[in-house]
């Protein structure tokens, strides 16, 4: 009964109900995304720094191709 007189009441006033919405399933998605971005950017810096010298020498013939004293 107490909830239909609040429902007429915010009828007569012209006013809308109040809804509490307490959805925490975005939350949670957007905290396992941050992590997995913390997770992939880690693993690219780790592969940069191990592979250092095979990425230099990668660019450097390459570019020396470019040159056309391959």
């Amino acid at each position: 009964m107490r909830m239909l007189n609040e429902a007429l009441f915010h009828v007569l006033s012209f006013q809308a109900p109040r809804i509490e919405i307490s959805d925490e399933k975005g939350q949670t998605l957007a905290e396992y995304g941050l992590i997995m971005a913390v997770i992939a950017v880690a693993v690219v810096v780790t592969a940069v720094t191990l592979f250092r010298g095979a990425i230099v020498t990668a660019f450097n013939s390459a570019s020396s191709c470019l040159d056309g004293t391959c």
